[in-house]
C-alpha cells in the first residue's frame, strides 16, 4: 500500500472511531461519543528519529488539557501527511496519552541530472520542486518528471524519455538521478489546410506562426509545435480572412498527430470561408446627450462600397470611442450592429453610441510573461485599478503590446471582479526573441570594395522594454562604430528617451583620411497612436587629414587646414507610420518629416528641411503581390549669410538610389572627383515584390524588381580654384531585379541595379546586399 493508500485508509478509520491502545497493548475501538469528549495529558511520539518529535507535535491540532475530537485526529493526520516527511501517519489514546506513530519517508541527499545536453543542469533545477535536504515523494517527483517533459516539448523533442534512480547514502537519506535521453528533434512533416478555395495552402502557411520543418529550422525554431502556438495560428488565419473581406470565416478544426516511426507532426486545419463581402450602407446611431452623431459619422474608416475589413471596423470604434471620452463620456459605448445582405453580398454597420453600464477596474493580472517584466506590459495600460472600465482603451492596450514585438501573441479577456461593478482584467502574452543579430554588406567602385557590416540589437533588455544596439561596419576605406540605447518610458512618461553614440573613419582614394565622432540625444513623444514626435541635440567633430593635400581639390584643402570641426544643431522629426509590419509590409504609410538647425557653437550654420515617404499596397492577395511607392526630398541654405561646409550639404547614399555607390552623384570637382554634396534633393522610387514561383511561400523567399530615379543639386561650398561639375538638376535612373529571403537571419535582400540614365562623373554600384538576424 502506498502512502496516499494508507492515508486514506487513516481517515476513513478516523472517520468512523478511534484506536485506543490498552496498557495492555492490544487495540480497541472508542465510540465516536467519547472521543469527542477525550482530553489527554500528554503526547507520545515514535518513529521520528531524522524530523524530531517537536516538530511532529507542531504539526497537531491536539494539545495536552485541551478537548479533541474525531476532526482535530483528522486534521492532524492530514497535516503530517502535508509536510512530505511520513509515508505513514497512525495516531491513537492509551489512557491519557496520545501515541503518534510515523514512519519517515527517506531525505533527498542530492539531485543530479544525467544524460541532459539541450538543457543545462542549472535550468533543470529550477524546473523540478524536489531539494537536496527535503523529503522523498513519488507524487513530487512525477510532478518534475512531467515539468522536465514540458521543458523539452517546449524546445522541440517531444519524445523525450525520463527515468529515475535513487543510491541510498546511509541514514535514511539517498541521491536521486533524473536520467534523461533527449531522443530526436520533433519536426512538422506538413501542414494542410482543407475547406480553402480563396487562398492556397502555400498562402495560409506564410499566414500562420508554425512552419514546416526544413535544413534552417534549427536556427529558426518554428517548426516546434505547441498547444499555445496553435491557438495563435487559428487567431491568425482569423484575422487575415476577417481583414480580407471574409466575416464569416471559421476555424472548424486544428489537429496535430505525431507519428511516433518519424517523430514528425502532421497539421491539419479545417476551415470554413464563408462568403466574401463588401461594406454597405454605414450610419452612425447615438442615445448619448450632447454626442452629435453625424459629427462622429466623419470619424468611420469602414466605407460603403470598400472590401470588408474587421481592422476597419474595429479603427473605426476606436476614433468614435475617443472623441465620445474626450467629450465627457468616459463610459459611453461604441456597439457595431452588422446587417449581412446574403444576395449583394455586403454588411452594413451602425455604430451605436449608447451609456454603457458603470464598471470600474479592480485590477489587473499578467500571466505567461516568462523574459518581460509585469510593468512593462502595465504601462501600455491607459487604465489602472480603480479607473472607469473602457473596453477601447483594453483594445489600444492590446495594439501596443503587439506593436512592442516583445511577444509571439497578446490575448486580453476580463472576469467578474468581487463585486457587480467591479472588472478584473487578463492578460496572456507568450513571449518570443527579441534579440538580432545583423550582417550586411555591399560592393562599390571607385575604391571602396567589398563592404561589411555587423549589429548586435536587443529590443527588450532584461525584460525593461529597453533598446539597445551596437552595430561596426567596415571595408577597404571605411570604418564605423555606433551604440544606440533608448528608455521607452522616460521618468514614467511615454516618452521614449535615449542617446546614439557614433565614431567613423573614412579614407577615399588615398588622398585624405575622414574621421568623425559625436553624440545624439533624443526624446520622442507620440501624437496620436500613428502620429510621433521626435526631439534631438547632435553633436558631431569631424577631422580630415592628409598626407598629401596638394592632391586634394580647394575645398577639401581647406577643411584639412581648418579640421577638427564641430557641428552642434537641434533638429525635431514628425513621424506617420501605419504599416501592418515593420518586416517586409504589405499596407500601410510610413513618412517622416525633420527639420534640423546648426549654429548653437560649432562651426557650422544652417537650417536643413527633408522629407520621405513609402506607400505599401497589396496588388494581389491570392498571389500575394505587393507594390510600394516611395519617394524623399530635401533642402537646405547657410543661416549666416556664409556658405556652407563640405560636410554640412546633403548626400545620397545606395539606399536612396540603387545602382549608385555612397556619394555616387551629385556635385563633385573635375579634379580627382572629390564630392561636395548638394544643397537640394529629390528621390522616387517603384518596388513590386512576390513569393517566387516553385518555392513554397512559406519559405520566406520572394522576388521583386524597382525603378530608382534621384537627383541632387546645387552647390553652396566656396569654390576659390577648380571647377565643380553636376550643380545643375540632372536625374539618375536605375533599373533592377531583387531577390529577398525572410531567413532565420532576418530579412535578407540583394539588389542588383542597372543605371539606365547616370553622369560619366557618377560611382555605380551595381550589387548591394543586407541581412538582419534574429537569434
Amino acid at each position: 500500500m502506498n502512502g496516499s493508500s494508507r492515508f486514506l485508509s487513516a481517515v476513513s478509520a478516523f472517520a468512523i472511531s478511534a484506536s485506543v491502545l490498552t496498557a495492555a497493548g492490544t487495540m480497541v475501538l472508542v465510540s465516536p461519543v467519547s472521543a469527542e469528549a477525550a482530553v489527554v495529558r500528554r503526547i507520545d511520539v515514535r518513529g521520528a528519529e531524522r524530523v524530531g518529535a517537536d516538530t511532529v507535535r507542531a504539526a497537531l491540532t491536539i494539545a495536552p488539557g485541551k478537548d479533541f475530537s474525531n476532526a482535530d485526529i483528522d486534521a492532524s493526520i492530514k497535516r503530517l501527511y502535508a509536510t512530505g516527511f511520513f509515508s505513514d501517519v497512525r495516531i491513537g489514546v492509551s489512557g491519557g496519552t496520545l501515541v503518534v506513530t510515523v514512519n519517515e519517508n527517506q531525505l533527498i541527499n542530492q539531485v543530479v541530472f544525467n544524460g541532459n545536453r539541450k538543457l543545462k543542469d542549472d535550468k533543470l533545477a529550477t524546473l523540478v520542486r524536489t531539494r537536496p535536504l527535503g523529503a522523498y515523494s513519488e507524487t513530487m517527483i512525477e510532478s518534475d518528471i512531467q515539468a522536465i517533459r514540458e521543458a523539452y516539448n517546449a524546445i522541440g523533442r517531444s519524445d523525450v524519455q525520463i527515468t529515475t534512480q535513487t543510491v541510498p547514502v546511509g541514514d535514511g537519506r539517498v541521491n536521486l538521478a533524473f536520467v534523461i535521453n533527449e531522443g530526436d528533434r520533433t519536426k512538422i512533416d506538413n501542414i494542410e489546410f482543407s475547406g480553402n478555395n480563396a487562398y492556397s495552402d502555400g498562402r495560409l502557411r506564410a499566414v500562420i506562426i508554425t512552419k514546416r520543418s526544413n535544413f534552417l529550422s534549427f536556427l529558426t525554431r518554428k517548426d516546434i509545435y505547441s498547444e499555445d502556438k496553435l491557438r495563435a495560428d487559428e487567431e491568425a488565419l482569423r484575422q487575415f480572412y476577417y481583414n480580407h473581406g471574409y466575416a464569416d470565416f471559421r476555424v472548424l478544426s486544428s489537429n496535430a498527430t505525431l507519428d511516433p516511426n518519424t517523430n514528425e507532426y502532421h497539421i491539419t486545419f479545417e476551415v470554413d470561408e464563408g462568403e466574401r463581402y463588401e461594406f454597405g450602407p454605414v450610419n452612425v446611431e447615438s442615445t448619448v446627450d450632447g454626442v452629435d452623431a453625424e459629427e462622429l459619422k466623419r470619424l468611420v474608416d469602414s466605407r460603403q462600397g470598400k472590401t470588408y475589413r474587421a481592422r476597419d471596423v474595429q479603427d473605426s470604434i476606436s476614433a468614435i470611442s475617443e472623441r465620445v471620452a474626450a467629450a465627457g463620456y468616459p463610459f459611453a459605448r461604441v456597439t457595431p450592429r452588422g446587417n449581412r445582405d446574403m444576395s449583394g453580398k455586403t454588411i452594413s454597420v451602425d455604430y451605436l453610441v449608447d451609456q454603457g453600464e458603470r464598471a470600474y477596474v479592480e485590477r489587473i493580472e499578467v500571466r505567461g510573461n516568462m523574459s518581460t517584466r509585469d510593468y512593462v506590459i502595465r504601462r501600455e495600460f491607459d487604465l489602472a485599478e480603480g479607473d472607469a472600465f473602457n473596453q477601447e482603451k483594453i483594445a489600444q492596450a492590446k495594439r501596443r503590446l503587439e506593436r512592442l514585438g516583445y511577444f509571439a501573441s497578446v490575448n486580453i479577456s476580463t472576469q467578474p471582479g468581487s463585486a457587480a461593478d467591479r472588472v478584473v482584467i487578463i492578460v496572456d502574452v507568450v513571449d518570443q526573441s527579441t534579440g538580432n543579430f545583423g550582417i550586411g554588406g555591399g560592393y562599390a567602385t571607385g575604391g571602396e570594395g567589398f563592404i561589411v557590416e555587423a549589429s548586435v540589437e536587443e529590443k527588450n533588455f532584461l525584460g525593461r522594454g529597453q533598446y539597445i544596439k551596437v552595430s561596426a561596419s567596415g571595408g577597404a576605406v571605411t570604418r564605423n562604430y555606433s551604440i544606440a540605447f533608448t528608455e521607452p518610458y522616460f521618468l514614467g512618461y511615454r516618452l521614449a528617451a535615449g542617446f546614439d553614440l557614433f565614431k567613423s573613419e573614412n579614407s577615399v582614394y588615398d588622398n585624405y583620411t575622414y574621421a568623425d565622432q559625436g553624440f545624439s540625444l533624443r526624446v520622442t513623444a507620440p501624437i496620436t497612436n500613428n502620429l510621433t514626435t521626435t526631439f534631438r541635440y547632435n553633436y558631431k567633430e569631424v577631422d580630415y587629414t592628409s598626407d598629401s593635400a596638394w592632391r586634394l581639390s580647394q575645398p577639401y584643402q581647406d577643411i584639412v587646414k581648418g579640421s577638427p570641426w564641430l557641428i552642434s544643431s537641434v533638429s525635431q522629426s514628425i513621424n506617420y507610420n501605419s504599416l501592418d509590419t515593420m518586416v517586409l509590409p504589405h499596407e500601410g504609410i510610413n513618412a517622416s518629416v525633420t527639420h534640423e538647425f546648426a549654429g548653437l557653437g560649432g562651426d557650422s550654420d544652417f537650417y536643413k528641411l527633408s522629407g520621405k515617404a513609402r506607400y505599401y499596397q497589396t496588388l494581389s492577395d491570392e498571389m500575394d503581390l505587393v507594390a510600394s511607392l516611395g519617394g524623399s526630398a530635401g533642402h537646405m541654405f547657410s543661416t549666416n549669410g556664409g556658405n556652407l561646409n563640405v560636410f554640412d550639404q546633403f548626400s545620397l547614399d545606395s539606399d536612396d538610389i540603387r545602382g549608385f555607390a555612397n556619394k555616387g552623384i551629385g556635385p563633385r570637382m573635375t579634379k580627382n572627383g572629390d564630392p561636395l554634396g548638394g544643397t537640394t534633393y529629390f528621390t522616387a522610387t517603384a518596388d513590386v515584390s512576390f513569393p517566387l514561383p516553385g518555392i513554397p511561400q512559406d519559405s520566406g523567399f520572394r522576388g521583386g524588381f524597382f525603378l530608382d530615379a534621384g537627383t541632387l543639386y546645387g552647390n553652396d561650398v566656396k569654390v576659390t580654384r577648380g571647377v565643380v561639375q553636376g550643380e545643375d538638376m540632372q536625374w539618375r535612373v536605375s533599373a533592377g531585379a531583387s531577390l529577398i529571403w525572410a531567413s532565420p537571419f532576418g530579412p535578407l535582400r540583394v539588389d542588383y541595379a542597372i543605371p539606365l540614365v547616370k553622369q560619366d562623373f557618377d560611382v555605380v554600384q551595381r550589387l548591394k546586399f543586407g541581412i538582419s538576424t534574429a537569434f
